[in-house]
């Protein structure tokens, strides 16, 4: 795209807000480079997030900052403001965007703040089921993992071990899968040999999907082979089932209950309440029904891109919550606010269907290439690998991650193995044993201490 090569005044130049730097909006802000416009990302974050991968930090594969970079590194030296704000929603009629703690004036917006969970109605369980959107999830799903083995290593409770050796994950989408395969690879590759009292092997690993099939989006062969690969690390797959209720204990399928200490949820996403904030029809997640130009109808100046767009693809179907689609939206979002700039008709969104792929653990995956080529086992996992290096920003996060999982491939270790957060604390009823001296271990009377702390989440993210 040509414009006239003039020199306006930054302050001159129409303003385009960002808000949120995901894919979505850090691909816009991407295609806005040396542009005639000025430029402002909104974030509550510092960092851009490679979603993707976070399962692999919430499981010991990966450290946070392998798969985040800060926003202001990426974009600052292309002459793009970053603000670190809380968005509150959007006045169209002014053209204002609220924040917490004041607002923002646009002449175009792109709003990219994404999706959150969904607990169907029951927001009481995300204190015994944190899901998984941010690194402050993955970090404490990291935590409640590890600390229940080692909670498991003092307790001398069979009952009570049992419960802390049960992991549930509920949801067998994607993450729900990814999840699951790599907290068997732990438990069974990784951490035999580092405990004296317990053998991490005889974890019980449970996916819980409402669905016949795990990986429901999938052709029902590739969904087939997923649930094989799983159960053949160790996973006990239960499709056709639906939670019924989650509390400190663990898990209720109808009247069976499933005594766990760590619950993780997979099961649903929730798009941001920004859109609410808009008065324009919203679909069943509350995403934006967004016009064929990823505009909101009525308002030219506003488009949404990524997971908060509703928008149908050239076969009629939704297009999927995936980075790519994500990426290409906001590239186009980019191109249309130029178009209108110069006077010209807007394009409609095509979204080009590269192929989407679940990794089920090392060395296992399926997916789909380009809408119609079906891949599983080792060249899955191998096109998934080289799909995920290529979209990492920048060199140094590509260089950290390939040799993590290049040590993980060979040695089955886990290099991020680290608990964070209040230490840990048996229930009232359990015995510890505690080291004398010369490190002899001597068991001791049961003492009352306080259940371990379990703080509330954070408050999910809205961008």
């Amino acid at each position: 795209m040509n414009f006239p090569r003039v020199s306006p005044k930054r302050e001159d130049l129409p303003h385009v807000v960002i808000l949120g730097g995901g894919f979505a909006g850090l691909y816009a802000a991407k295609h806005l480079y040396k542009k005639p416009v000025r430029v402002t990302m909104v974030d509550r974050h510092n960092h851009h997030l490679f979603q993707p991968l976070l399962y692999q930090v919430a499981t010991a594969t990966l450290s946070p900052s392998e798969i985040a970079a800060p926003l202001r590194a990426i974009l600052g030296p292309h002459n793009i403001s970053v603000l670190l704000a809380e968005v509150t929603g959007v006045d169209t009629a002014g053209k204002r965007v609220l924040l917490a703690d004041g607002e923002l004036t646009y002449d175009y917006l792109v709003i990219a703040t994404g999706a959150t969970h969904s607990y169907f109605g029951k927001d009481e369980w995300a204190q015994f089921a944190p899901g998984l959107k941010s690194i402050e999830d993955a970090v404490e799903i990291r935590r409640r993992i590890l600390m229940a083995f080692e909670l498991a290593e003092r307790e001398t409770d069979p009952v009570a071990r049992r419960a802390l050796l049960n992991f549930v994950i509920i949801g067998g989408g994607p993450t729900g899968v990814e999840l699951a395969g790599s907290l068997a690879e732990i438990s069974r590759n990784s951490l035999p040999g580092d405990f004296q009292n317990i053998d991490p092997r005889e974890a019980r690993i449970i996916l819980i999907e409402g669905v016949k099939n795990v990986l429901p989006v999938y052709p029902e062969d590739l969904s087939v082979k997923a649930q094989r690969t799983l159960e053949k690390l160790g996973v006990e797959v239960r499709t056709g089932a639906r939670v019924t209720n989650i509390d400190e204990t663990g898990v209720f399928i109808g009247e069976e209950h499933i005594p766990a200490r760590t619950v993780l949820w997979a099961a649903g996403v929730a798009a941001s309440p920004v859109a609410r904030t808009l008065g324009v029809e919203l679909d069943r997640a509350g995403r934006v029904l967004v016009t064929p130009e990823l505009t909101v109808p009525g308002h030219e100046d506003i488009f949404v891109a990524g997971d908060l767009a509703s928008v149908k693809g050239d076969d009629g179907k939704p297009v999927p919550g995936l980075a790519p689609a994500a990426m290409q939206m906001g590239k186009q979002a980019a191109h249309n606010i130029l178009f209108r700039l110069m006077g010209k008709p807007m394009k409609p969104f095509k979204y080009w269907d590269r192929g989407s792929y679940a990794v089920i653990g090392r060395g296992h995956a399926v997916g789909i290439a380009f809408r119609r080529f079906k891949q599983s086992g080792l060249p899955a996992w191998a096109a998934w690998l080289v799909i995920h290096i290529t979209f990492l920003i920048g060199f140094r996060s590509r260089l950290a991650v390939l040799l993590d999982w290049a040590y993980s491939y060979l040695t089955f270790g886990k290099s991020a193995r680290i608990i964070t957060g209040p230490t840990p604390r048996l229930g009232p009823s359990a015995a510890r044993p505690a080291l004398g001296d010369g490190g002899t271990r001597v068991e001791v009377g049961a003492a009352a201490h306080a259940p371990e702390a379990r703080p509330e989440p954070a408050v999910p993210a809205t961008h």
